[in-house]
């Protein structure tokens, strides 16, 4: 099986090879073939051998066209060998001993393919061409521009595949005696949701290469206006909902296993998750003024680029060593590879820039700051300076190494410093966007369209620093009190006033509807949505964004106590007392557990129970934690098996009671709903008949006469 797997990866290579090259060849003739003959001087100024050339070169590009497809075929031949092989227990295979074992489930032994160095970069490569795979088929789009598409995408095969081929191989054979038993996959991997995080992550940071294939494919061909953006639009939305649910499953996973009590530390290979998608959202506000108004164009190429380079440089933070993380690969020398690659991707791409990027100029200008232009150029402003301060942070420590000679690491007060600030104004212009108009907005028509939303927020503001503080962990807030109850109180009351603010916009549409055809407000809003899927969809992504805002401003009031819990023991966090019932020890054929059942009380009253586990894997030798958590649209309730004291025996009981963390996973769906709704195509508004053909309809029909 393993060497059926190596030819299936040396053949998808080879495939790619010829799917570039040929693709290549085949571009460079049509673009001679095309060329006046004044521009040809070289060529003989044959007509007949024009169309010879055009001929041979469309030739040429459908064996470019289909080695393109046929490398997907190779690659997914190599990915079902790889997965059969977990599940045959093949432990010849290098790769198989160190990420399986006989006892481990079925589900984490499919999630052997991208659980580990090799097996993920196959499974990078397995999307890659997929998606190449899907690109191919619709050539017929605009076939000049999918081909250029296509011969990027090639290119990006290539390196792929080349580590795969040569430097991370998944079917390198064990030396010496084959072992009975494979290491294990690692424990902090062994939890459900690692069985979709990674390919949602993968599909997200794979799936911006095709956005970025056609980016330089227009810039090469100097291709006239927006289609490329037509044709990339669902691409984009596609890629980047996929990595806002790669990221958000990530951060769930972080704390439902990791035990720490959070789910964002701007851990390295968090912030390499995070930055291209703070671009990739960029993108897709700016790409709106380029359709609509022809602005941008230079911005969005950059944009789109450094979306594509940041998902590699994230690749190349995760698997070269460069930086410590629970979530980073082993060191190895494929970090080399990456480098190279990042290098030569950022030299064609300038190259092709400089050499067309008169093709990018913009058809109007800036007419207003108070404009839906300026929101949006301002947004994309603070989104990239948010990505610049995320990359400086994750590459300061190398940074200061190298010059100073010892490593400073920054922690999460940097990032906060900056990133809070930034989350608040984009808030600001979240609200305020959607009321601008095109061009230019006028005085009258920002008090009407603002003056009840900023009435209801500035209403929650004070009702939240009103209320006593025992009704809850957001209210009763003190901003004086600390700079971070300032910033939570801005947070919400900012989400409110977007909720506001799009509210206004479904209800004024709405109520037009309303008025033409009658019918009820609510049906109204969602014919309304239907007849502009992307706009309304859009709002509902914001919406499901200022939730996740809310879930996030509660961090403010979080709490943790810690403490050894022998039977009998009690323990109080906020309005909790934690008793301890029992505690006891359990063996399964993967791991061993031990486990404590703690009582919970809530102001006197029982309300159940909570198991916190800890367990200690046996194939990999490796201990990890599954933490209880109680969770409440209020607080969540959140207990970690820390240890044991060896000397008693009694388990160490950590409490953590973290607030709003439920609004955040509800906002994560709200985005990806409205995300869903956006690519869904707009339904045509009903045509109105005149009001003549309307009344001759309503006359009665002339009755006979009989004369």
């Amino acid at each position: 099986m393993a060497e059926l797997g190596s030819f299936a990866l040396l053949l998808a290579l080879a495939l790619s090879v010829y799917s570039f090259l040929a693709g290549l060849v085949a571009l460079i003739y049509q673009k001679s073939a095309t060329q006046p003959a004044s521009a040809a001087r070289t060529l003989p100024e044959s007509a007949g051998f024009a169309s010879l050339l055009r001929r041979g070169s469309e030739r040429l590009a459908e064996t470019s066209r289909r080695a393109g497809i046929a490398s997907f075929g190779a690659v997914l031949l190599a990915s079902i060998i790889l997965v059969i092989c977990a599940f045959h227990d093949d432990f010849s295979i290098a790769y198989i001993f160190h990420h399986s074992n006989r006892d481990l489930p079925g589900p984490y032994k499919f999630a052997v393919l991208w659980s580990g160095q090799e097996g993920s970069l196959l499974f990078w490569s397995l999307l890659l061409t997929g998606y190449a795979f899907v690109l191919r088929l619709r050539y017929k789009t605009d076939a000049r521009l999918f081909a250029y598409a296509s011969v990027v995408l090639a290119g990006v095969q290539i390196f792929f595949l080349s580590l795969l081929n040569f430097a991370a191989h998944p079917f390198a054979i064990m030396q010496g005696n084959i072992p009975a038993d494979g290491n294990g996959l690692n424990p902090l991997l062994q939890y459900p949701e690692m069985v979709i995080h990674p390919p949602m992550l993968y599909l997200g940071y794979v799936g911006f290469t095709v956005p970025f294939a056609f980016a330089l494919g227009a810039l090469i061909m100097k291709y006239p206006g927006e289609k490329w953006i037509h044709i990339t639009r669902r691409w984009t939305m596609v890629t980047w909902a996929f990595l806002t649910c790669g990221i958000f499953l990530g951060a769930h996973w972080a704390y439902s296993v990791l035990g720490w009590g959070g789910y964002w530390g701007w851990d390295p290979v968090e912030n390499a998750s995070l930055m291209p998608w703070l671009t990739g959202t960029a993108f897709l506000h700016s790409v709106m003024m380029q359709e609509k108004r022809g602005m941008l164009k230079v911005w969005n190429m950059w944009l789109v680029f450094a979306t594509f380079w940041l998902a590699i440089l994230g690749t190349f933070l995760t698997r070269s060593g460069i930086i410590s993380s629970v979530h980073a690969f082993a060191q190895s020398s494929i970090g080399d590879w990456f480098a190279w690659f990042l290098v030569l991707t950022l030299g064609v791409f300038l190259f092709f820039f400089i050499k067309n990027h008169k093709s990018l100029e913009s058809e109007h200008k800036l007419e207003s700051l108070a404009s839906r232009e300026s929101s949006f150029l301002f947004n994309n402003l603070l989104f990239v300076l948010l990505c610049f301060t995320v990359l400086w942070g994750t590459w300061f420590p190398k940074i200061s190494e190298l010059v100073q000679g010892n490593k400073v690491t920054v922690g999460a007060p940097f990032y906060n410093r900056v990133a809070i600030p930034v989350a608040l104004l984009l808030l600001i212009l979240t609200a305020v966007g959607p009321l601008l108009a095109w061009r230019k907005t006028s005085l009258e028509s920002l008090k009407r369209n603002f003056f009840w939303p900023t009435i209801g927020a500035i209403a929650v503001a004070i009702f939240l620093i009103a209320t006593p503080e025992s009704w809850g962990s957001v209210f009763g807030l003190r901003p004086w009190r600390d700079i971070s109850y300032f910033y939570s109180l801005m947070a919400i009351s900012l989400s409110v006033l977007v909720i506001l603010a799009v509210a206004s916009e479904f209800y004024r549409g709405g109520r037009v509807i309303s008025r033409h055809t009658g019918q009820g407000m609510f049906g109204s809003m969602v014919q309304l949505t239907h007849r502009n899927t992307r706009r309304y969809g859009g709002y509902i992504v914001h919406f499901g964004a200022v939730v996740v805002i809310i879930g996030l401003a509660g961090a403010a009031f979080n709490q943790d106590r810690e403490k050894e819990m022998g039977y009998g023991d009690k323990m109080s966090i906020g309005p909790y007392t934690l008793l301890c019932r029992s505690y006891t020890e359990d063996e399964s054929p993967n791991y061993f557990s031990q486990w404590a059942m703690i009582e919970v009380f809530k102001n006197g009253k029982a309300i159940g129970s909570m198991t916190p586990v800890r367990r200690f894997y046996k194939a990999s030798q490796q201990t990890s934690t599954i933490p209880d958590i109680r969770s409440t649209l209020n607080e969540d309730l959140y207990l970690v098996f820390e240890g044991v004291n060896q000397d008693n025996g009694h388990p160490i009981i950590k409490a953590h009671l973290n607030a709003l963390v439920m609004w955040i996973w509800m906002g994560v769906w709200i985005m990806l709903i409205g995300t869903g709704l956006a690519l869904v195509p707009n339904a045509q508004a009903p045509v109105r008949a005149p009001a003549t053909a309307r009344l001759e309809r309503a006359q009665p029909a002339p009755v006979a006469t009989g004369d």
